[in-house]
């Protein structure tokens, strides 16, 4: 198992699968994508975050500016404790973060996929990887199959590609959080392109103006236990709102937004899932990538762009490597910063709820802390000024 790549099936048609397919089709290799799902989602899916480094790494393939087409700009963030509101710095010259919807970003990728010569298949549903001295194939529920060089594991969270590569591997965690989200009626007295992140009495929500009018919230409901699908089918939009207003019918704008909303616009996305650390991140012709092996908590704001990262830079990896060179180049490349980022969002997740000490401290301590240990060139700038060299040629060295 010298040779490199020159053929690829990838498992998972969301973020990471079409954004690998089309940088491996860069790289001189024909990628299919397998998606589980009939078809592509249509209206599918909430709103996700996609900061500068992750807009900057689609660049490499043409898709970079579709994002603007399709996203509303963030510019600023605020933060809100009870009536108290401070800016957070943000680095000057890395452009704004995107809001996108989740189906649209979903569609610009798996065209772009396409104008760069990936196929799709889907109703694909992954049971096995079998594998020989010449190549990997993928068996499905359908009973059809896939043969190429390497199989690539694009399949999320809940991934059958991990556990196939080593049955060892972890899986997803509970957040402890049920995530919601709805555009509200209501105009709320901020600035346009500016995110607020509010600690409420008893929980913390987000919120933003919308170009188009009205005002897009965001909220991690806790709960204990992840509920099943069939729960949350079941349990009414005007029962969801009726248990945030008990949460949050004490805090400004949270209580209004909440009071303004139709029923029928409340999403609830179901429960919030993060990765731990992966051990095995490939075998002998299979390989993770995005969620299926790095996925942090939302409050990182960066799960969709080092999906992105990690598929360009696999696909650099095999370009330029025998297989296993290049799958053990991309983890070396990879491991340290997905890890990192997702340690750091993990802290911020647990201050997410902080109670009345906590909350009675922290507007006094912000001033400080905003001067010294939310420097953004220390807090943001090694995760979003990072760059991606695809012209650079990726080594097998340590």
């Amino acid at each position: 198992m010298t040779k490199k790549a020159t053929t690829a099936v990838v498992i998972g048609g969301g973020v990471a699968g079409p954004v690998t397919a089309a940088a491996l089709a860069k790289a001189g290799i024909e990628a299919t994508v397998f998606e589980a799902y009939p078809g592509r989602p249509e209206g599918v899916g909430g709103t996700l975050a996609l900061a500068a480094n992750g807009k900057r790494a689609l660049g490499i393939l043409g898709a970079d500016e579709a994002i603007a087409e399709i996203g509303d700009p963030v510019s600023a963030q605020d933060l809100t404790i009870r009536t108290r509101r401070f800016t957070v710095p943000q680095l000057p010259d890395v452009g704004p973060m995107w809001t996108v919807h989740r189906a649209d970003l979903h569609r610009v990728l798996h065209e772009r996929a396409e104008a760069m010569g990936v196929k799709f298949a889907f109703g694909k549903r992954l049971e096995a990887i079998r594998e020989d001295g010449d190549g990997a194939t993928a068996v499905f529920g359908d009973g059809t199959e896939a043969t190429a060089d390497v199989v690539v594991g694009a399949d999320g969270v809940h991934s059958t590609v991990r556990g196939l590569i080593d049955a060892r591997n972890p899986g997803p965690r509970y957040t402890g959080m049920i995530s919601f989200e709805a555009v509200a009626d209501l105009e709320v007295p901020v600035g346009p392109e500016v995110m607020n992140f509010a600690f409420g009495r008893r929980g913390y929500y987000l919120y933003w103006r919308l170009p188009q009018g009205g005002t897009r919230w965001g909220v991690n409901l806790p709960f204990p236990e992840p509920l099943p699908a069939k729960v949350l089918r079941e349990t009414s939009n005007e029962a969801w709102l009726a248990k945030l207003l008990e949460l949050y019918g004490d805090d400004d704008p949270g209580a209004e937004l909440l009071r303004r909303t139709p029923p029928e616009r409340v999403l609830c996305h179901g429960p919030l899932w993060i990765m731990p650390s992966v051990p095995v991140w490939h075998r002998g012709r299979a390989v993770l990538v995005g969620d299926s092996v790095h996925s942090p908590s939302n409050s990182s704001g960066q799960g969709a762009s080092l999906a992105i990262e990690s598929g360009i830079e696999l696909a650099r990896c095999l370009r330029d490597l025998p297989v296993p060179e290049a799958f053990a180049a991309y983890e070396r490349l990879r491991r340290a910063r997905v890890e990192g980022i997702a340690a750091n969002a993990a802290k911020i997740n647990r201050a997410k709820a902080p109670g009345a000490f906590a909350q009675a401290v922290m507007p006094l301590l912000m001033p400080l802390m905003l001067k010294t240990a939310m420097d953004p060139e220390k807090t943001l700038g090694p995760i979003q000024r990072h760059r991606l060299d695809w012209d650079a040629t990726a080594t097998a060295g340590v």
